[in-house]
């Protein structure tokens, strides 16, 4: 399916900047911290209200009080609207965003809002009763490490599936080394002028340390600086592998915010509105189990092929790649120079909180393509259980 009738307002989305867990931002609920975010994001605006009429909330981790989800996060943005949660690991953002498309493009909603956050940091540790356990103990679950090293579908952890795809290509630990390098280098290049590329999209939040004390917390924290020199003196996580801990992800905090509407309401949004943004399709895949790094591919193949266009049609290309292999094996598979894909930013640098991680890089696709003058844009990521997502949309 083409959509023809949802579009995003230029300047309609926000991105905070993101924590490495256990940073700045590892103690604040995510739903509270990042509705109140979203709440002044809004008052910037100055948009008539009542103006969202349904809301996308996604996230992955489990917070204090998440039952209420939506609805709790809409009453403390201040919108009287139903809502609805999300939780479909990585491409969560991806899955928001095609949710609000369907229900603009069937005219059921006008103006949904996608609201993304999650706090990797300080995860639940979680406990059921179990009475037929020995002496009544109980199952427990560490929601993210576990998760994370464990798919209880394979009994595989996320880097044996990077090694797994690396294996398939013929990737090699010098790509994995190269790859992290050039990802930092790109990285560095949004923040060139004060960070100028980045203050197009990023919104600060306010983090409150004690009743008497707010700090504003407004730029990246925890990325460190890759170099071939610094990756060199690494061992690789696994012993026959290619990946060290500089060729992939680290889990982050952060929150995001996406509006999805109506063309007309779109360009009376817009803060240009001769600058339309229309989202065109969306692909999704699921792969050989244990081989969730290969599923961006023919994700992406899809979402290329129900907008009509070919890869080489894109002006911009992002990608979620929380391991090197990603970005080598979706080169490769699709013939093109890994090298030019994820400028100014991609999560293998800036981190991973989940919900919102994809809502950035749509974020990052779309000025990048403003700057270039217009063109398609091409956002693909995996996502937990070997599958993948991808979104197309066209600028200008």
């Amino acid at each position: 399916m083409k959509f023809e009738k949802a579009f995003i307002p230029y300047g309609g989305y926000y991105c905070s900047p993101f924590a490495k867990w256990q940073g700045t931002l590892s103690n604040d609920n995510s739903i509270v911290l990042g509705a109140e975010t979203a709440k002044r994001w809004f008052a910037t605006k100055n948009w008539d209200t009542p103006l969202v009429d349904y809301t996308y909330h996604g996230m992955t981790v489990v917070q204090n009080q998440c039952f209420y989800g939506s609805t709790w996060a809409n009453a403390i943005m201040g919108m009287d609207v139903p809502g609805m949660t999300i939780i479909q690991a990585c491409s969560t953002a991806t899955t928001c965003i095609h949710a609000a498309a369907q229900a603009v493009e069937l005219g059921t909603q006008t103006t949904p809002f996608c609201f993304l956050a999650d706090r990797l940091s300080n995860a639940p540790h979680l406990i059921w009763p179990n009475p037929k356990g020995p002496g009544g103990e109980v199952i427990s679950e560490n929601w993210n490490m576990d998760n994370i090293n464990c798919d209880p579908s394979t009994g595989q952890g996320m880097l044996n599936t990077a090694e797994n795809v690396a294996k398939l290509v013929g990737a090699t630990r010098e790509e994995a080394d190269a790859l992290a390098v050039r990802r930092y280098e790109q990285y560095t290049m949004a923040l060139k002028d004060d960070r100028a590329f980045q203050k197009r999209y990023m919104f600060p939040i306010e983090v409150k340390v004690n009743r008497k004390k707010t700090i504003v917390f407004d730029a990246d924290e925890g990325i460190t600086p890759v170099t071939l020199e610094g990756i060199a003196r690494l061992r690789t996580v696994k012993e026959d592998g290619i990946h060290t801990f500089a060729s992939q992800t680290h889990p982050a905090d952060g929150n995001a915010g996406i509006i999805v509407t109506t063309k007309e309401r779109a360009q009376n949004l817009s803060s240009d509105p001769n600058t339309p943004i229309q989202i065109l399709s969306y692909g999704f895949a699921r792969v050989e189990r244990a081989h969730m790094p290969a599923a961006p591919v023919p994700a992406a193949q899809m979402a290329l092929d129900r907008a009509g266009i070919t890869i080489n049609d894109c002006k911009v290309i992002k990608t979620h790649n929380p391991f090197a292999a990603n970005d080598l094996y979706f080169a490769k598979k699709f013939n093109i120079d890994v090298n030019t894909m994820d400028n100014y930013g991609c999560s293998m640098i800036f981190g991973h909180p989940q919900a919102p991680t994809v809502a950035r890089l749509v974020m990052e696709g779309i000025e990048e393509a403003v700057m270039l003058g217009g063109g398609y844009v091409l956002i693909a990521g995996c996502a937990a259980g070997d599958t993948g997502a991808a979104l197309v949309l066209r600028v200008g």
